[in-house]
């Protein structure tokens, strides 16, 4: 029997019962379609439940009447992959849905018609239906109702916010697009709508976002301090848009509907005006704010990069060429996202990874409790003082959450603290902790833990172990736990490790599960379990595996945990570069390849300084890459493994206006030089259980 979905003004519920997912985004028509499954079980296991994609009208009709579904464009067969994965699916239709495509995702013959876009015009809806009843013609028997993952489907995107129209008239077009894709058969149990920055929402779900900057923004200046990062009831993010200008307001009434996130960002996507860096902690922080303020959806934009595809006609890519505020990279949409351009599970992954596990055991739980708003009141991005602290709690039981981290600032360190929650007749006292710039958590009050009660801990629960003989419930801290007990369990332990171990952690197997603690990364496959290896570093296993990995040997006990070395060295690749050609403002470089045999991937890094690097493969362009003062790590698996490429730079000027957080030490003038090539291979090694 069908699950049945459905929401409360306070979460999502599956069959009545509350629900935390964690949703990611992930399009398809960026990524080759052979790699879909390997990047959707590697979601998975960042701990994703959700899968949310845009279907851009670009891509699948970008000559008017001549559809393409195939190769990486084929909708049907990415959800069916999608299906086959075990996860769900949330289908963004538009008709417009930005994500940095051009003209907003709508094809130049569109704009060439003699309607106003966006708008109530009839001829204009027309063309939607249309494109409407052909997605529902891709997806037919894939809908929820048909036992397909499909579950959601979002109306346009930020509609009344950038572009379209305001009030009863936008209010009354997204009414009348919900009704066309009913109409054409797009049918699921949840309709959600962007609802930030005044878009109106037409009576659906509204789904919010956050971003820890704003590469969209006109400035190429430092922005103000970043109001993602302190605990409040106000669910608006004024940078989301803010190249058309900031709206504050919310055009529906938030109290009657749950806080959910469709669109807070796992990363950044640079523009050539603006390049800030989105790493780990700055996607940790947020999500852990946003948890304490009052979400009970994790939707992360994006959660997996990619590569936009060849058009007919034009680049895909955002321009201003196009009218659009932002130059963006005519390949790459890497986004420094969980899972980078190339498949690449990143540190952002690891680190979100941590409330994806916790909410994924314990999220229902969580989906009850409310934020007490006098631990949010007056809360101020720019007052690096105050330690900011959000309570949530269902009569005695909750969380206290702290932040101490605010993006490109140094908080005040608070030395000894001694943290207190104030429940109805009773106080929660925690022992005192240095709390340090940077730093961020959460503990619990009162949590039920089998049949026993803990009243209070310093350590942060990380997820549940089943099938041994005593429930495990794993706490992470670097700190003594203080576990104080309101009443011991007797059929249940706690296992307590690192903060380093639990970002290292992958929780494992079907009927008995395993925490699996190693730097290489963990995902499920098609046979089983395997570890992408990159690293070659030791294995932690509770309880000890099955089997021992292939070219790991059993090193014996370390506590809790069986501990596996590797016996024999991963395999290495060899990358060598040479210039070729040279111009006043541009270089080309000749970048000759060796790979070693049986390997997942390899990948090449270059380092260099300039304003933006250009791959080409057989003299054909292949991918691109805007200087961030990051490495550019580019995986060959998707080119075949050439053994020879070339890479052109071209020169970042002195007097540039752009936004970078670290600038290339110039000569002349000019930036305009690879300074290293290193490959590194990946392999995969199978987990037997």
């Amino acid at each position: 029997m069908a699950e049945i979905y459905g929401y409360t003004k306070d979460f999502l519920t599956i069959d009545g019962e509350p629900w935390f997912p964690v949703m990611g985004e992930f399009h398809f028509s960026r990524y080759p379609k052979q790699y879909w499954k390997e990047s959707l079980y590697k979601m998975k296991a960042g701990g994703v439940e959700i899968v949310s994609t845009y279907v851009f009208w670009l891509h699948h009709e970008e000559v008017e009447g001549i559809y393409d579904f195939s190769g990486q464009r084929n909708l049907r067969k990415f959800t069916e992959t999608v299906k086959a994965c075990g996860l769900k699916m949330f289908l963004r239709i538009g008709p417009w849905c930005h994500g940095e495509a051009r003209n907003g995702g709508f094809p130049d013959w569109l704009l060439k018609k003699g309607f106003e876009p966006r708008t109530n015009d009839e001829a204009y809806l027309d063309e939607v239906r249309r494109f409407y009843t052909v997605i529902a013609s891709q997806v037919k028997g894939l809908l929820h109702e048909d036992g397909g993952p499909i579950i959601g489907i979002q109306i346009e995107n930020e509609y009344g916010h950038c572009g379209g129209l305001n009030g009863e008239e936008g209010e009354r077009h997204m009414r009348r697009l919900t009704e066309l894709a009913k109409e054409a058969g797009l049918l699921a149990p949840l309709y959600t709508a962007t609802g930030w920055g005044g878009a109106v929402t037409g009576g659906l779900l509204p789904v919010m976002g956050g971003y820890c900057e704003a590469p969209w923004d006109p400035r190429t200046t430092e922005l103000e301090p970043n109001e993602n990062y302190v605990f409040t009831k106000e669910r608006n993010d004024p940078n989301i848009g803010s190249d058309y200008g900031k709206k504050n307001n919310l055009t529906y009434d938030f109290t009657a509907f749950p806080y959910l996130t469709a669109e807070l960002g796992g990363g950044l996507q640079v523009t050539h005006h603006r390049r800030p860096v989105a790493r780990a902690k700055d996607i940790g922080a947020m999500s852990l704010t946003k948890l304490g303020s009052g979400v009970n959806l994790l939707g992360y934009y994006m959660y997996h990069g990619g590569t936009n595809p060849e058009g007919k006609l034009t680049t895909l890519q955002e321009s201003r060429a196009t009218g659009y505020p932002n130059d963006l990279p005519v390949f790459s949409y890497d986004f420094s996202a969980p899972i980078r351009e190339y498949g690449q599970m990143s540190e952002t992954l690891k680190e979100i990874k941590l409330l994806a596990m916790f909410t994924r055991d314990f999220g229902s739980e969580l989906c009850k409790m409310e934020t007490v708003p006098d631990e949010t009141e007056a809360q101020r991005p720019e007052d690096f003082e105050r330690l900011r602290i959000a309570v949530r709690r269902n009569g005695k039981q909750g969380y206290l959450f702290v932040n101490n981290y605010q993006r490109r600032h140094v908080m005040k360190e608070h030395l000894q603290e001694k943290l207190e929650v104030k429940l109805d007749g009773e106080t929660i006292s925690y022992p005192p902790v240095d709390i340090r710039n940077g730093d961020f958590f959460f503990v619990p009050f009162h949590m039920p833990i089998g049949d026993g009660v803990l009243k209070s801990a310093l350590a942060a629960p990380l997820c549940r172990l089943n099938g041994g003989e005593k429930e495990i419930f794993v706490f992470y801290t670097d700190t003594d736990p203080h576990y104080e007990w309101e009443k011991e369990p007797t059929n249940a332990e706690i296992l307590t490790i690192s903060r380093e171990q639990a970002l290292n952690a992958w929780k494992i197997g079907k009927e008995r599960e395993y925490l699996v603690i190693t730097e290489e990364k963990v995902l499920e496959s098609d046979s089983g379990f395997e570890m992408l290896a990159r690293t070659g570093g030791d294995v932690r296993s509770f309880p000890a595996l099955p089997e021992t990995p292939e070219g790991y040997g059993f090193a014996g006990m370390e506590g809790a945990f069986a501990l596996y070395k590797r016996t024999e060295p991963l395999p290495e690749g060899a990358a060598r570069c040479r210039l070729v050609r040279e111009e006043p403002e541009r270089k080309c470089y000749e970048i000759e390849l060796d790979y070693p045999g049986n390997v997942e991937d390899c990948f090449l890094r270059v380092d260099f300084s300039g304003d933006q690097a250009k791959l080409r493969i057989g003299g054909s362009p292949a991918g691109d890459w805007f200087y961030t003062g990051e490495c550019w790590e580019i995986g060959m698996k998707r080119f075949g493994f050439p053994e020879k490429i070339e890479i052109e730079i071209e020169a970042l000027r002195e007097k540039d206006e752009i936004f970078l957080e670290t600038r290339p030490a110039f000569q002349n003038g000019i930036a305009c030089e690879i300074h290293s090539v290193t490959s590194e291979a990946e392999k995969a090694v199978n987990l037997f259980l």
